[in-house]
């Protein structure tokens, strides 16, 4: 008979506490007025562009937002004015949890992907491996003050931020200010943003 072990009513716990997170932060977002995500998206763009990482950055992977996230779209035009190097992720068809990068010369060449997430074309896009990004753009649904952060679970990020190629890169957590909270349950393998920005704060997570 297989004996429970130690750890179990732990990850479970874990599991169930991340899962009551993600829907309490969804409907926080989902509540949200156009006008206010597009208040608090201008406020978290101009903290991030007064980032010495997005000054000194000359490849950005940044992210289209769906669903009332934190929009990335004034960082990623702004890149591009500042003749920056602009990636966006595309899901890797058949391949669940993992996604390509391709490099797009402005934003209308991004359309309505996998769960209508605008991605750049099929033909325009390489595996992560191609890339160095210095500067990575992450959605979240929640982060905590030690730059450990909750997504919807498929590890997209988990797996991306994973990489060689984004171990040199300084990644930036975009959410609403109420999704910085205290601690979130972190697994082993978890990789923390190196800063989270919000509209109202800028959080430096690591040296």
């Amino acid at each position: 008979m297989k004996t429970l072990q130690p750890d179990q009513p732990t990850d479970t716990g874990k599991a169930l506490a991340k899962n009551a997170l993600r829907r309490d932060m969804s409907a926080r977002r989902a509540a949200l007025t156009p006008e206010a995500v597009a208040a608090a998206g201008l406020l978290a763009a101009k903290r991030v562009l007064a980032l010495p990482a997005y000054v000194q950055a000359r490849e950005i992977l940044a992210y289209m937002a769906v669903r009332n996230e934190l929009d990335a779209g004034l960082i990623a035009s702004q890149a591009l004015a500042d003749g920056k190097r602009l990636l966006l992720p595309r899901c890797r068809d058949g391949a669940p949890g993992l996604v390509d990068l391709g490099c797009v010369r402005c934003l209308s060449e991004a359309a309505p992907g996998s769960y209508g997430i605008p991605e750049p074309p099929r033909e325009a896009c390489l595996p992560p491996e191609a890339f160095s990004p210095d500067l990575i753009l992450v959605p979240g649904l929640a982060f905590d003050r030690r730059g450990n952060r909750l997504g919807f679970g498929g590890g997209y990020y988990d797996r991306l931020l994973a990489l060689p190629m984004a171990q040199n890169a300084f990644t930036v957590g975009l959410g609403y200010d109420f999704q910085l909270i205290a601690l979130l349950p972190a697994e082993p393998w978890d990789k923390p943003v190196n800063a989270v920005v919000t509209d109202r704060q800028t959080l430096l997570t690591t040296p």
